[in-house]
């Protein structure tokens, strides 16, 4: 199938799929479930391309099978999540409402149908990959594989380590300084990039691969700019006050580093 009717044909999917699931959020009046969505559906467009793409049938196999556990897994928790706490919304989702007020659900409509075109710009590197007519591995696409493993083991034991925290009842109103987050204030989101990272490292043995590193591009901006450490630092701040801004001055808000030795002194 020739690549920009691949493109097409998945854009017009994933546009339905956001529309009903506009629908469904909003009947729920909780928006924060298309994170769930968005998730999935990342794993089924690599789906997609590797049914439709005409490269080496079993680089085309492996993509499927990481890229669709790997989203499973990224969908999965986020459901339980977000399930867990339903009807409260997702904080961000509570903050576009007051952004939006009056016109929340023109607004919301819209931002789903940009979700869907995220997808489609994300799955570049997908694309690439199923596309790779070459036989046999790379180097550099086997480099691509260690770091997406180690990615994705990374940004599980983040995730389990928070939830095994956030589990005991001490733990309300305190900040998780624990394994990865000794390290980082936000370790799942340095690994969530890792993994594009990985994706666009994968693409690159392909013809035009250089295209697929602009999904790890738009990762980082997202995560350090918009919707990710942005929101969920002033989140933090608003929820534990005094303790998070400490942990602010002293521990590493994306990298994992080796944390800074702060004075004991009263923080102004």
């Amino acid at each position: 199938m020739p690549i920009f009717l691949q493109i097409l044909i998945a854009l017009g999917a994933l546009a339905a799929l956001f529309y009903i699931a506009f629908h469904v959020c909003r009947r729920l009046d909780n928006y924060g479930f298309v994170d769930v969505v968005w998730s999935y559906a990342l794993g089924l467009i690599a789906a997609f391309y590797a049914l439709g793409g005409q490269g080496w049938s079993t680089r085309r196999s492996l993509l499927a099978l990481l890229v669709g556990v790997w989203s499973l897994r990224l969908g999965t928790h986020l459901w339980v999540r977000l399930a867990r706490h339903h009807p409260t919304e997702d904080p961000r989702y509570g903050a576009m409402r007051e952004r939006w007020s009056g016109q929340v659900e023109r607004r919301m409509a819209v931002f789903f149908q940009q979700q869907a075109v995220s997808v489609v710009v994300l799955g570049l590197p997908f694309l690439l990959i199923a596309g790779n007519r070459n036989p046999g591995f790379s180097a550099l696409e086997w480099a691509a594989l260690g770091l997406l493993s180690l990615a994705v083991l990374g940004e599980v034991l983040a995730d389990a380590q928070l939830a095994a925290f956030k589990r005991e009842p001490s733990s309300r109103g305190r900040v998780c300084q624990r394994g990865l987050w000794y390290y980082s204030r936000h370790p799942n989101y340095f690994f969530e990039w890792l993994i594009w990272v990985g994706y666009g490292l994968f693409a690159l043995a392909a013809p035009w691969g250089w295209l697929g590193l602009i999904a790890p591009a738009a990762i980082l901006h997202l995560l350090l700019n918009v919707t990710g450490i942005p929101l969920a630092e002033r989140q933090s701040v608003r929820t534990k006050g005094d303790a998070y801004i400490r942990y602010q001055q002293s521990t590493s808000a994306f990298v994992p580093w080796p944390p800074r030795r702060l004075p004991e002194q009263q923080i102004p």
